[in-house]
């Protein structure tokens, strides 16, 4: 009879020092290496991208995420798993694309196409033809202008500048323009790429630019890939944290395991999933803190976080919405919670007793990041409460 192999916790834990590139033996040269590592880094907030690789890189530098997002391109922004914006690498975009991606901008589109008839006075009325004729408007405005904002290219589009109502006649009723939503669309299936922001890495309000075009691989092949991928970095894991990551159906998901030849183990909390070569014990690379922003994919890359984050923890850490913000760790766990005030100063609370030396660590963490971040000011998009706190 064979035993079904056990993961422990603590082994899940030393696997995530390593893989993540969080123990400083592990720390990355370039951005496109901590990019692999995760999969693919958090980009709703756009700080998070830079604030997560540099948390990873042997040597910390905005101008590294920089080169790696605006000046070799080799990192792109895909709205993806779960609808969340990714930066991924180039060589990873396709499969990203054609698993998740290219579904999402085809349903985005077809529920674009619905709300826009009820845009206020429209020039004419919105249906398929008009939006395929504003999408190309779009990008041929964005050919001859380079790169533009979104606004810039609403003075050669006019269909861009009407605005629609979302929700109507609900309590959260809102405004959306048009070309917000075409642009994100259009990037969503590969068209466009954001460019470099308008202001400092901070900014949210980014200039648009052609991309090039990614091929489309069968659906099958790119989520397989994309999840021998997940579990190398993320596993071994769980079914449940594995759809939640992606974002995908109960079906797909087990088709995508299933592809990769996952074998299944057991973990500390429940029954668990593994690619076939990872069932061996691994060592440890030691002590070591971690201070990772809001949205970090370290901190969203499970459903379940019981193993890696104490539950009574929960309501300091993340927002009503369910996003987490700026987490302290130690030797995989998170062990707090940090923030920068407005003079700069880094500043960061335990919410358990740790140990001196975890102390000191978490310590030259915030010195090393108060380092490289220099004048720059961070606040994160999703406030917390114990974010809140510490920056009073």
């Amino acid at each position: 009879m064979t035993t079904t192999p056990h993961i422990s916790d603590e082994q899940r834990r030393a696997r995530l020092g390593r893989r993540h590139l969080l123990a400083p033996a592990r720390r990355a040269a370039t951005a496109e290496e901590v990019a692999d590592a995760v999969v693919g880094l958090h980009a709703t907030d756009p700080a998070t991208v830079y604030l997560a690789a540099c948390a990873r890189l042997a040597k910390p530098a905005a101008a590294e995420v920089d080169r790696a997002l605006y000046e070799d391109v080799s990192l792109l922004k895909l709205l993806s798993m779960r609808r969340t914006i990714f930066a991924v690498t180039t060589e990873l975009a396709p499969y990203v694309y054609s698993s998740t991606a290219h579904d999402i901008a085809r349903r985005e589109r077809a529920h674009m196409i619905k709300a826009l008839a009820l845009c206020e006075n429209p020039a004419e009325p919105w249906d398929e033809q008009r939006l395929a004729r504003t999408e190309r408007a779009a990008l041929q405005a964005l050919a001859a202008r380079g790169e533009a904002t979104t606004a810039e290219l609403g003075q050669d589009v006019p269909a861009l500048r009407e605005q629609v109502i979302m929700s109507p006649g609900k309590p959260y009723e809102a405004r959306r323009s048009v070309g917000s939503w075409v642009l994100g669309v259009l990037a969503a299936d590969g068209h466009v790429r954001r460019a470099r922001p308008r202001g400092s890495w901070t900014s949210s309000l980014h200039r648009w630019a052609a991309a090039e075009e990614l091929p489309e691989l069968p659906a099958r092949e790119a989520k397989a890939e994309l999840v021998r991928r997940w579990l190398a970095s993320y596993g071994p894991s769980s079914e449940a944290d594995l759809k939640w990551w992606t974002g995908w159906s109960l079906r797909d998901t087990r088709t995508a395991l299933a592809d990769t030849g996952a074998v299944p183990v057991r973990l500390d909390h429940g029954p668990g999933l593994a690619l076939p070569g990872d069932l061996e014990p691994v060592a440890a690379d030691g002590d070591w803190a971690a201070l990772l922003p809001g949205l970090d994919p370290t901190a969203m890359g499970w459903r379940d976080r019981d193993w890696y984050l104490a539950p009574e923890h929960v309501p300091f850490l993340f927002d009503r919405a369910g996003n987490i913000g700026p987490t302290v760790w130690w030797n995989g766990r998170i062990v707090g919670g940090w923030a920068q005030r407005a003079n700069g100063e880094i500043v960061w609370r335990t919410l358990e007793e740790v140990s001196r030396a975890a102390t000191e660590a978490i310590e030259a963490e915030a010195e090393r990041l108060a380092s490289w971040l220099g004048e720059v000011r961070v606040t994160p998009r999703f406030r917390t409460p114990l974010e809140r706190e510490l920056v009073r």
